[in-house]
């Protein structure tokens, strides 16, 4: 509870130009959320709410930054934060149904906490894991940039966060792109119990800033009046001259990373010595001291706040809870795509793989005006594939972006663009590249739509495979570490036709689209395709050859091998699907072709065991059991890395396992 001891308050405070109303308007501001808090707290003892992450003490930062920006300008907080919302002014009962998981909160009961954003108020919450919030900063930034809007983004950090990746990268990215970002460090003692003595060695977090040629500031986090004239001094400075600024907030956490962690680790002369710097305390002192807060003023906020808090606690409480609806669950994985099919004309060339891909990419530059393709080195130099050789000349460096080497970030800022209203595509150099912006693709782009309605229009592009002699880095199919994650489309054409249609379709779709390319087929496979734009539908499988006895399935490299096998045994009785489209998949056709011929093999490139393939076997033998006449037969890569030299290589690969397997199960 708030104090009225202020004995040895020290806080000093710089006169200002502030009037007594804007003052009065920032206590009133900060003591809002340490009065939710203290009354969360007892809920929590209560049993009332699962969780509770404290930032008593922290209020002046949050109050002071958000009253600093303008309302359409975004906000991404973090855990001790609650300064940021109610100075958003959202309504409280929805924030107290979001902490108990009711309907009304900003989740559906999905997530717990500040794990959520809303474009309503232009807050777009944290995950878990921190760093990736940081790159979507530098998205949204990007995006407001790009429209010439005169706004910056603030996004915030603990001083724990800042040992990831994920904060270096983005601040490398801000800096490169000159974008408007705020980058504030909560520097607050403890990274849960992990003192800052064991977390870095610079004096100040704020020196981190030089290194990415960034102007910094330290500023007193527990003073209201230092943080919301000097970040006020910066926003505006931001909007006239975009560019990223780094600002460390000295402050201390008086309570556990979350309740149930205690402050047992925390010596008690550092715990006294910041009670006295308590941002709400000390500016009610100042305030009265200066004849601005009286007594009575100062009894009528707290009991119209706690009315307020009351008030809106019952709506909460008496919110029933939610009822599980399995059928809403699974339609607010993915956003309602309402496909159009656009037909080819007849004029058609003769071209390869790559061309296809690379006539998609400038079609759906030209089609969508708010996309913005990035990845390394496809500006100037045109991609290492030479992909997007030219487009520079066509479209501007502003639309195609040359990336430093910052997979994670890139893939955050890539859903950054999407919330400010802007379509992204990222290359990954090599699909094996992609490990290093696993954690935003999984851990954000899959789940912000379930999470609070959001979705990612973000389509990465894969260059994947073997068979070139690339070794283990640069030549991995790596498609099952997406298929399995909810929220993610996989696409992986073999043909030229199917390549350029789909890779269109992919940037009409709201969701974020994995689209692997072959690059052994860049440049192998020719066909006849539209010169004109057109699309093809996902989860349509694709129908290539026909016969009665048994049926082959595979996607990618993995039909062009079993075209070549079949054509070397000049065996006509097989049903050869190309699946194309691995999420969503196409079980109807696979079941028809299935319970037609009782047979099945299924091919892939990827190392066998736990592949794509093992999934559709799985569901094959679950849906046709009863038509099956053999065992559903996998054929893949050997279980190891993939290897460089020309005969291990193609020891690893499956063409010749499976041309055998193939023909054991014909004569089975």
């Amino acid at each position: 509870m708030l104090s009225n001891n202020t004995k040895s308050r020290t806080m000093e405070y710089k006169e200002t130009q502030l009037s007594n109303d804007a003052m009065l308007d920032l206590y009133r501001s900060m003591l809002k959320p340490r009065m939710i808090e203290e009354k969360m707290l007892i809920l929590l003892r209560q049993g009332k709410i699962s969780k509770w992450f404290s930032g008593i003490g922290q209020e002046a930062i949050s109050v002071g930054v958000t009253k600093s920006l303008e309302t359409e300008e975004y906000i991404l907080p973090m855990h001790r934060n609650l300064g940021v919302f109610t100075s958003r002014e959202i309504p409280l009962n929805r924030l107290f149904a979001q902490w108990q998981g009711k309907a009304s909160g900003f989740t559906k009961g999905r997530d717990r906490s500040f794990h959520f954003g809303t474009q309503e108020y232009n807050i777009v919450g944290m995950i878990s894991h921190l760093g990736p919030q940081l790159g979507v900063a530098d998205g949204i930034a990007l995006a407001h940039k790009l429209k010439n809007e005169k706004k910056l983004t603030a996004v915030f950090s603990g001083e724990g966060g800042t040992s990831e990746g994920d904060f270096h990268e983005a601040l490398n990215i801000a800096s490169v792109w000159d974008l408007p970002v705020l980058f504030c460090i909560e520097n607050n003692g403890y990274g849960l119990s992990t003192p800052t003595v064991e977390q870095y060695r610079c004096k100040d977090l704020a020196d981190r800033g030089a290194g990415y040629g960034m102007e910094s500031h330290i500023i007193d986090g527990n003073n209201i009046l230092e943080v919301y004239t000097k970040i006020s001094e910066i926003a505006e400075s931001i909007r006239k001259e975009p560019r990223p600024v780094l600002v460390e907030f000295k402050t201390f956490r008086m309570r556990g990373h979350e309740e149930a962690s205690g402050t047992k680790y925390v010596p008690q002369e550092l715990m006294d010595e910041w009670q006295q710097k308590d941002p709400v305390l000390n500016f009610e002192e100042y305030l009265i001291a200066k004849n601005i807060l009286t007594n009575d003023l100062k009894e009528k906020f707290r009991t119209e706040i706690l009315a307020e808090i009351d008030k809106n606690l019952q709506l909460a409480f008496s919110e029933d809870i939610i009822v599980s609806d399995a059928t809403k669950e699974l339609d607010d994985v993915y956003e309602n795509f309402e496909y159009q099919e656009i037909k080819p004309k007849e004029n058609t060339e003769y071209i390869r793989f790559i061309d296809a891909i690379s006539q998609a990419l400038k079609e759906s530059v030209k089609k969508h005006e708010n996309l913005v393709l990035m990845g390394q080195d496809i500006a100037d130099y045109g991609g290492v594939f030479k992909i997007t050789e030219g487009f520079v000349e066509e479209f501007g460096k502003d639309r195609i972006r040359n990336t430093p080497i910052c997979e994670s970030a890139i893939v955050g800022a890539a859903m950054g663009l999407s919330i400010n209203g802007m379509k992204a595509m990222v290359e990954m150099q090599f699909s094996d590249f992609v490990s290093s912006g696993f954690n935003p693709i999984v851990n954000y782009l899959a789940k912000v739509k379930y999470r609070w309605d959001q979705n990612a229009d973000v389509v990465l592009r894969m260059p994947c495979g073997g068979g070139v002699g690339a070794g283990p880095f640069h030549s991995q199919t790596n498609e099952a570490w997406f298929t399995k994650v909810p929220g993610l489309k996989v696409i992986y054409p073999a043909f030229p036709y199917d390549a350029k249609g789909l890779l269109n379709t992919a940037f009409n779709d709201p969701n974020p689209v994995l689209f692997f390319e072959h690059k052994g087929l860049y440049r192998s496979i020719r066909q006849e395709v539209p010169v004109d734009y057109y699309t093809l539908p996902f989860g349509k499988a694709s129908l290539l050859r026909e016969g009665e006895e048994i049926s082959i399935i595979s996607y990618g490299a993995g039909v062009h091998w079993a075209i070549d096998v079949l054509e070397e045994m000049s065996y006509i009785k097989a049903d050869l699907i190309d699946l194309r489209s691995l999420q969503p998949l196409d079980m109807e056709s696979i079941c028809k072709s299935v319970t037609k011929t009782g047979k099945c093999i299924i091919l892939t490139e990827d190392s066998q065991f736990g592949s794509f393939a093992s999934e559709v076997a799985a569901q094959i033998s679950e849906s046709c059991f009863e038509s099956l006449d053999a065992p559903v037969i996998r054929v893949g890569s050997m279980d190891t890395p993939i290897p460089f030299a020309k005969n291990l290589e193609k020891q690893y690969l499956p063409q010749e396992r499976f041309k055998e397997k193939l023909k054991n199960l014909i004569e089975y």
